[in-house]
């Protein structure tokens, strides 16, 4: 199961995780330390990138590689931020899912 992120404080909170950056995104991970396994996902892209169609639109695409990846990838019980960056959104999409899965499993060693 995925949640999304919705507290400002959390995505702050993941900021203090563990950290793997790939050419079209940046994956943070912090376990909540909770007893809770629910993995949940937040995503951001700043204005820096784009317009709001762009951010948008990046969004949509990290929200796509994270449905198809963390339920099986990602840490259980743990916060993952998706951080769209620049090169991102002209990236090819099966570039950018071998990106995330490069970026779990660098994030769980």
């Amino acid at each position: 199961m995925l949640a999304t992120i919705r507290l400002r404080r959390d995505y702050l909170a993941a900021n203090k995780g563990r950290r793997a950056v790939t050419s079209g995104f940046i994956l943070l991970v912090q376990p909540r330390g909770d007893s809770d396994e629910l993995i949940r996902a937040g995503y951001t892209v700043t204005k820096k990138i784009g317009g709001a169609v762009v951010r948008n639109r990046m969004k949509r695409r990290l929200r796509a590689l994270a449905r198809q990846l963390l339920p099986q990838a990602g840490t259980p019980g743990a916060d993952h931020v998706l951080i769209g960056r620049e090169g991102g959104i002209e990236r090819d999409f099966a570039e950018l899912r071998r990106d995330l899965e490069r970026a779990l499993a660098k994030a769980q060693r």
